[in-house]
Order: structure tokens, then C-alpha cells, then sequence
């Protein structure tokens, strides 16, 4: 398959937390420099009040506009600045593009619109922005990003990211599928180490103990039954990333007897054999639909402290 450029927007506020996606995009890509990246800023917006009076003097007037011309000066190093780094990480200068907008609308719904009109493969941002605002890129602001972007990837970063070995969890749905796609497309050229993860569910999540202390042999029954039905997505998951390109060395397949919790399931994974990348789809089968939205999901990104969280939908 044709290695297409990969288009990837980055929301900064000039803080350091949130140049930290730089050093990310050059850990996944410094073999693969065959990468758009759209970096947005929100210019800030004064409140109302300040801006409604009309009754106020010229002097008042005066003083507004010059602090609006100080935020676009401001945005305009900000870009700057990022545009100059990424550069100095290898990127092609062409396929650089910055983007300023007023913040006369919420910032995730700015940042939607934007990922929107341009096309992007994926949204990359910092959980903490400035200090002082460390809710800029967390909380309201990454959960409305995920509620308003439906059509894009969302990457949210927990902090710096070492490693280039990414975790793909995979359950029978095409949701699942579509992350395993969308982490095909994206880690084409690369010299990531992709593992194809799958938890079973323990039996306890569906069944009471006492039933099962009255059920000897039903519990690897179960076990032996739940690895049967992944067996087939997780070789449809390999096959798609060996058609994206991805070498067979780099790929792995895991299947683990759970426990019930599947969102520590995955972040003991991770932690333990040292990934830095998890990618998730937003909703699994439907007969248990939260696997990869809601609670596990927020679990998963809450915790993912030295990860970065790729949600797919």
C-alpha cells in the first residue's frame, strides 16, 4: 500500500507541556518524515463586558486594541517558534502549516472546526498547558474535543513519551478494527513495534462467585471459549497492518486472561513492558460497549501518566 502523507494537527499554547508534542512527533517519525503538521493556536478572547461599552473613551478604545495587537504578536512567536522547532527536528519546512484563530467560540469547538476544515488524520495534544491553566488541554477541554471530533483521532498526551512501542487494543468489533486501521495508516515508514492486545474478560464480570465455586471447570471454559472468538479479528488485525506496510517483525499478538477491570488490564501492559503509545477505539461490541468508551476510556487516559492515548472511532 502507498505510504500517503499523514496529516497531524497539533493545538499549542507556547507552554512547554504543550511543545512536548514535538519531541513525540519526532520519536514516531524520524524515520518517516512524510508528515503534515498543522500546528493551532486560540487567540484569547477578551470577556464582553470590556468590549460592549461603548460609552467608554477613546483612550479605553485604545488601550483594548493594543492589547489585542499584543495576542496576535504573541500568536504569531508562538507559531513561529513551533514551526522553527519541528523544522530543526528534520520536518519539511513545506509541510508546515500554522493556523491562528479568535477564540469567540469554545476552545475544543475551535479546534474541532479547524481539524475539520483542514482535513487531518489526527489531533495530538498536551494534557496541561500553561500553568495556571492547566485545564487548557485536560479535563472539559480533551473531553469535548472527544465528544466534538467523531471523525477524527484524538491523541492525547500524558506527559513525555520514551518508547516507540505502541499497544493496540483490539475486541470483536469494527470499531476495534478501525483503531487498527488508523494505527496501519499512521505508523506506516516507522520503526514502531505495534502489539495487538486483547484482555479476556473474567468470568466474575458476568457471573457471581458463589455460582462459580458450584461450577468447577466453567471459569477455563470460559477462558478457552473467549480466546476462540478474538483468535479470528486478531489475525484480520495483522493482515491490515502488514497491507499498510508494517514489518511482520514489528508486529506481536497478546491475549491475556483478565482481570475485571479491563482499563488496568491495559495500563499494567503497558507500564510493564514499557510502551508509550495506546490506542483504543471509542466503542467496543455492544454487549459490553463500555470496553472502549466512557469509564474505561476516561480510565485509561486519566492514568496514562508517560503514554500517549490515540482514541479512534
Amino acid at each position: 500500500m502507498k505510504d500517503l502523507p499523514k496529516k497531524i494537527m497539533v493545538p499549542i499554547d507556547g507552554s512547554e507541556n504543550s511543545l512536548r508534542a514535538l519531541d513525540y512527533l519526532e520519536l514516531m517519525y524520524s524515520r518517516d518524515r512524510n508528515v503534515e503538521v498543522l500546528f493551532f493556536y486560540a487567540l484569547p478572547a477578551l470577556p464582553p463586558i470590556l468590549t460592549e461599552d461603548y460609552a467608554m473613551s477613546q483612550v479605553y478604545w485604545d488601550g483594548l486594541r493594543a492589547v489585542e495587537e499584543s495576542n496576535v504578536e504573541m500568536a504569531e512567536k508562538i507559531l513561529t517558534d513551533a514551526r522553527s522547532a519541528v523544522i530543526k527536528k528534520g520536518f519539511d519546512k513545506d509541510k508546515i502549516t500554522t493556523i491562528s484563530k479568535r477564540k469567540d467560540i469554545s476552545i475544543a469547538l475551535g479546534i474541532a472546526q479547524t481539524a475539520d476544515n483542514n482535513k487531518v488524520d489526527a489531533i495530538l495534544l498536551s494534557r496541561h498547558g500553561r500553568t495556571g491553566l492547566k485545564d487548557f488541554f485536560m479535563g472539559e477541554i480533551s473531553s469535548k474535543l472527544l465528544e466534538y471530533c467523531e471523525d477524527y483521532p484524538v491523541w492525547i498526551m500524558g506527559g513525555p513519551v520514551n518508547s516507540r512501542k505502541v499497544l493496540v487494543g483490539v475486541d470483536s468489533s469494527e470499531n476495534a478494527l478501525r483503531a487498527v486501521a488508523h494505527a496501519g495508516a499512521m505508523l506506516s515508514g516507522t520503526e514502531c513495534h505495534v502489539t495487538l492486545f486483547y484482555t479476556k474478560s473474567h468470568i466474575r464480570r458476568f457471573v457471581p462467585l458463589e455460582v462459580l465455586e458450584n461450577a468447577p471447570g466453567l471459569e477455563e471454559i470460559w477462558q478457552k471459549k473467549a480466546e476462540e472468538e478474538i483468535a479470528p479479528y486478531m489475525t484480520k488485525a495483522k493482515e491490515m497492518l502488514l497491507k499498510h506496510g508494517l514489518a511482520a517483525d514489528n508486529i506481536d499478538i497478546k491475549i491475556i486472561d483478565g482481570s475485571r477491570s479491563v482499563a488496568d488490564d491495559i495500563l499494567k501492559a503497558a507500564k510493564a513492558d514499557n510502551f508509550g503509545t495506546i490506542i483504543l477505539g471509542r466503542r467496543g461490541v455492544s454487549k459490553v460497549k463500555e470496553f472502549f468508551i466512557g469509564s474505561v476510556t476516561r480510565k485509561v487516559i486519566q492514568h496514562a501518566v508517560g503514554f500517549t492515548v490515540w482514541v479512534v472511532r
